[in-house]
């Protein structure tokens, strides 16, 4: 298909996402990373079920779409860094005003978590990981609004986004829920929701544990309405899990940070899950020239058919020499770095041509600094943007429309599947650096 047809698609898709958002109110990483091949699966609990506080919500467990309305769940926890997950029993989460519990169907095995689990983030533990997930709406906590209830019907598909914007702080007002303060003062530093208090209690002991984003990666999860749209059903569970982080974050940092324009030159230095998100959206948006660098030929070659035009193997040659080399010796419009590496983001820097833009979204060990030339920042007006995520009420209806259209091709995206089981094995090979991709657990 014509690349003009996908350009004005895409400008379509967006102008019309803009007109209709106000109805849906990184790096190689070093292997030191303990064993996570094996999940330790606790003994089976008394028959006997905790019941469910009742004046928490008004709903009975006869509405959960559950097997024989269980009062408990699974989840899987990190206990502490480079040690083994384990997958516990929990008390059925429940929301509270403004909150969904989902039923999970599968959630993304992402970087962010690793870094977690490695201790290169520091994050409160035990927790629950897992931050980019779809599923079915259970239940509602009490005193929602109703058109958050018309808008996410129990039975509901929905998407989860990563940042779950708060949507009252100073910057949701401002309709950038990517810098979401309670998010980034009550998720990320403390590993609660906004009242400061966790969701997830184990089942025997009622121990507290902290949730990664949602905690994703359980059988149910509770999320905060303004980080969920509704999934139409001609999209699957398991590859539409990717729109809530990896393509989300791709699209941030080309709508908002990059602001893509047609006829823009685009390097994207790291193609793992959210790099080879980028090189989708990049083509999407119009870039007329898509450069891919990574280490790994088989990622390249991946990247060939996910809308790269070039691709360097920087562990074989100068990445920066040949993206100048191949743009006439300016650099690139646009350098992305989803890495997250020093390396990789003076690389990044010195990609771009005069007046261009670095745009820095790969997550490295806290504390890591990034060198730059300060004189040729100054004097070539280069431009260094850091970029998180996206926008969940703006951005999530976008990217739906986007993989409905096909514009977004998701199954080229997801290039493996696992079950819950199976989800610490993938945590082990992403750190090996081995997914070509995105890997999904499923839990359906």
């Amino acid at each position: 298909m014509g690349y003009n047809h996908w350009s004005n698609l895409i400008r379509n898709v967006v102008f019309n996402g803009r007109r209709t958002s106000t109805l849906f109110p990184r790096a190689i990483v070093s292997p030191n990373l303990g064993s996570f091949s094996q999940f330790h699966t606790p003994p089976s609990s008394s028959s006997t079920e905790n019941d469910l506080n009742s004046s928490s919500s008004s709903s009975s467990m006869a509405s959960y779409h559950v097997n024989s309305g269980s009062s408990y769940m699974r989840g899987a926890v990190f206990w502490e860094p480079n040690k083994p997950l384990s997958i516990e029993d929990f008390q059925m989460p429940r929301p509270k005003a403004g909150e969904v519990l989902i039923k999970t169907k599968a959630c993304g095995v992402c970087h962010s978590d690793l870094h977690v689990m490695k201790g290169e983030l520091p994050f409160p533990s035990p927790c629950v990981i897992g931050h980019e997930i779809t599923g079915e709406v259970v239940e509602h906590g009490p005193l929602t609004d109703s058109k958050t209830i018309e808008r996410l019907p129990v039975g509901g598909h929905v998407v989860g986004a990563f940042i779950m914007p708060c949507g009252n702080c100073h910057y949701c007002s401002r309709g950038q829920d990517d810098l979401c303060e309670d998010f980034f003062a009550y998720n990320r530093a403390k590993g609660t929701l906004y009242d400061g208090e966790t969701r997830l209690f184990l089942r025997n002991s009622g121990k507290p544990v902290y949730m990664y984003s949602m905690g994703g990666l359980a059988e149910y999860c509770v999320v905060p309405a303004n980080g969920l749209c509704i999934l139409p059903d001609s999209l699957p569970y398991t590859e539409s899990a990717i729109l809530g982080c990896a393509v989300f974050t791709a699209y941030g940092a080309m709508a908002h940070a990059a602001e893509v324009r047609p006829g823009d030159t685009i390097a994207v230095i790291g193609i793992g899950g959210v790099g080879s998100s980028c090189l989708q959206i990049a083509r999407a948006f119009g870039a007329s020239e898509v450069i891919a660098v990574d280490v790994r030929d088989d990622k390249l070659e991946k990247a060939k058919t996910l809308g790269a035009t070039q691709t360097i193997n920087s562990k074989n040659e100068d990445a920066v020499q040949r993206i100048i080399e191949l743009t006439g010796g300016r650099g690139v419009d646009v350098a992305v770095e989803a890495l997250g590496r020093p390396q990789t983001f003076w690389q990044c820097t010195q990609s771009v041509r005069d007046g261009g833009k670095a745009v820095m979204i790969g997550l490295t060990n806290s504390g890591a600094k990034g060198e730059v030339d300060i004189n040729r920042l100054v004097r070539r007006q280069i431009k260094v943007i850091g970029s998180y995520g996206g926008r969940a009420r703006q951005d999530l209806p976008r990217l739906i429309k986007l993989a409905e259209s096909g514009v977004f091709n998701l199954k080229a995206a997801v290039s493996r599947k696992c079950t819950f089981e199976e989800a610490a094995g993938a945590y082990e090979d992403l750190n090996k650096g081995t997914i070509v991709g995105r890997a999904v657990v499923e839990l359906m």
